[in-house]
């Protein structure tokens, strides 16, 4: 980029990994960059990645969509001060599920639930938005790639031990961490560990599209848990029966998993019937460019921080 540049620069910040775009008047450009951690301080790990990737200074407005994002935790002002001497001119921050929100239905009216690592599922209607699950690992994220991986090794150990039925994730498990008997070690002492049980999701996955009944369980357990949530934030926001609603998702966890996503649409219907389910209108990175411009009068507006020279 030669020159002084004007442009926006659009944060995706996730635990498995950050995804970061330059968009100029002369295109854009893409950048993966590593998770962000959600037990350290997340704006000064937006502010490394902005800085990261060798942007000249010039004019730069920044939108980020960031995982485990709270109110105390977001700081607009310190985000601004720590990109100042790019030229940023002004920032918008919000939770990721606000960015997954307009991605996935623009102004609609409804629910979106984001899957990856963790998942948060948001409702936007006529009593507010509503926001369901996104505790983290520890907690909550119920349905998640986490969640499913975690249930996929206990199910493991459980063959394991003689305790639980034969499944197919003893063997793949076994592949994945090396001998059980020194699994939960391993795997506690990696600092990683939370994006490797969540990679685990994809054993389990195959396992289900092979026929393992255990893992078959596993997936359809989490699309109830998915389902579940998204019907909470349906009513909790203000839907009622036979009003117009949308219905989506961002994530790979529900765009890989045929099943998962099948059972998930079929539950969400039979509980809302008469609402509008279908894939997202756009990426993550589509949601946090549309949060740089967000109208005041958007019921999402509330949830964005701002901050501006």
């Amino acid at each position: 980029m030669g020159g002084h540049t004007t442009g926006h620069i659009l944060v995706d910040g996730g635990q498995t990994g950050t995804r970061l775009r330059v968009e100029t008047p002369s295109g854009a450009d893409d950048h993966e960059l590593g998770p962000i951690r959600t037990d350290r301080p997340v704006v000064e790990q937006i502010g490394a990645s902005v800085h990261e990737v060798g942007i000249p200074r010039g004019t730069w407005t920044v939108a980020a969509g960031i995982s485990g994002l709270t109110p105390q935790a977001a700081r607009p002002s310190a985000l601004l001060a720590a990109v100042a001497d790019l030229g940023v001119t002004s920032v918008a921050v919000a939770h990721d599920s606000v960015t997954a929100y307009l991605a996935a239905n623009r102004d609609e009216f409804g629910v979106v639930t984001a899957v990856g690592t963790g998942v948060v599922t948001l409702g936007v209607g006529r009593a507010g938005v509503q926001r369901v699950d996104g505790w983290g690992y520890l907690f909550g994220d119920a349905g998640s790639a986490f969640w499913i991986g975690r249930a996929g090794i206990g199910a493991a150990l459980r063959a394991f031990d003689g305790r639980g039925s034969e499944t197919v994730l003893q063997e793949r498990a076994a592949e994945v961490f090396g001998p059980l008997e020194e699994l939960y070690m391993v795997v506690q002492g990696d600092p990683d560990r939370v994006a490797r049980v969540a990679g685990f999701a994809r054993a389990v996955d195959a396992g289900a599209r092979a026929g393992d009944a255990v893992a078959q369980r596993i997936i359809d357990d989490a699309a109830d848990e998915l389902a579940g949530s998204t019907i909470t934030a349906l009513e909790r926001s203000g839907h009622r029966p036979g009003e117009n609603a949308r219905i989506s998702w961002l994530g790979t966890v529900m765009t890989s998993n045929a099943r998962l996503r099948r059972r998930f649409v079929d539950v969400v219907g039979e509980r809302a019937p008469g609402v509008d389910i279908g894939a997202p209108c756009g990426q993550p990175l589509d949601g946090v460019r549309l949060l740089a411009d967000l109208d005041d009068a958007h019921p999402l507006a509330a949830e964005v921080h701002r901050s501006g020279v």
